[in-house]
């Protein structure tokens, strides 16, 4: 793996007597993206706010690209959750402003802002007011502007909110691109689906601290159980007796349960009954949406 474009190592922040991030360290690669997740209060915002120096950490250190620096902007790209666009521009003279102060040439970013215009279908808008855009269509220029000066760090927070179905799918074709093409991409959502698709590895972050960090299905083996359903013909009473299995549902001709982590899917397929009559069984591992709510619920407990 090549080395880390953004290394962070053991930071906290407190505000008066609130300790908002507690010895936070992770790491993202070129061509990687690492889904940053938590429940809303958990440092997420903070831990983002320090990356991108609009905080300084109490302890702890940011390097970017081996420097013992936090990254430059013209070398960050930042989607944030809340619009940061001024409605009455122009929307391409609005990505043209940005282009520049991200250290475009003015030729250079208008060149790259139509570009993108057209690759979001939004160039028979690229002379209308910002205010005069659907909340879709300013997520969109909004991205647009996060990525024109080509990023080597990109952070995006929830940056599928008030897109349609279809340019969902557009948006992460596009994010996959960028990860192909090197950028190193840290990703926050609350859609547990989008992250699944897309993200390398996963940090879970709760009351400030790391709860979870690695790769996706190295994760989901360590913490969670086999999830298997089942299609049959027969009496489906008797999986009650299966040793090994719990939170058993049934329905006429079918099942759904979890294996106890002791318990292998191979061993579960050999205890089935022969009276049981197999017409199709799917086994996998939780949803990364479980994980999450286990985790976080287990530490609030």
């Amino acid at each position: 793996m090549p080395e880390a474009t953004l290394e962070v190592a053991g930071i906290s922040k407190r505000f008066d007597a609130i300790t908002a991030v507690d010895d936070v360290s992770f790491d993202v690669h070129p061509g990687e993206i690492l889904g940053f997740l938590g429940p809303n209060g958990a440092g997420k915002t903070t831990t983002l706010r320090m990356i991108l120096s609009i905080f300084r950490p109490d302890r702890g250190a940011i390097r970017f690209e081996r420097t013992d620096a936090p990254p430059p902007k013209a070398r960050t790209g930042y989607l944030p959750e809340e619009r940061g666009l001024y409605g009455d521009a122009r929307v391409l003279d609005l990505l043209v402003y940005f282009g520049v102060l991200k250290g475009l040439h003015r030729k250079e970013a208008y060149a790259r802002a139509q570009t993108w215009l057209e690759a979001f279908a939004l160039r028979d808008w690229e002379k209308k007011k910002v205010d005069k855009l659907s909340k879709g269509m300013q997520q969109k220029v909004q991205f647009i502007a996060s990525v024109l000066h080509r990023p080597a760090l990109l952070v995006l927070d929830e940056p599928f909110s008030g897109l349609d179905p279809v340019n969902q799918d557009l948006l992460k074709q596009i994010i996959r691109q960028l990860k192909s093409d090197g950028a190193s991409i840290l990703l926050s959502s609350h859609q547990m689906n989008r992250v699944e698709e897309l993200c390398d590895r996963i940090f879970l972050i709760h009351r400030g601290r790391r709860v979870l960090y690695g790769g996706l299905e190295e994760i989901k083996q360590a913490h969670g159980e086999h999830l298997v359903t089942l299609r049959f013909r027969g009496d489906g009473s008797c999986l009650r007796s299966v040793e090994g299995i719990t939170d058993l549902s049934l329905d006429a001709g079918s099942a759904t349960l979890r294996l106890e982590r002791t318990t292998s899917p191979d061993s579960f397929i050999r205890r089935l009954p022969e009276e049981l009559e197999l017409l199709a069984l799917h086994v996998d591992r939780p949803p990364l949406h479980d994980l999450f709510v286990h985790a976080v619920s287990g530490r609030q407990e």
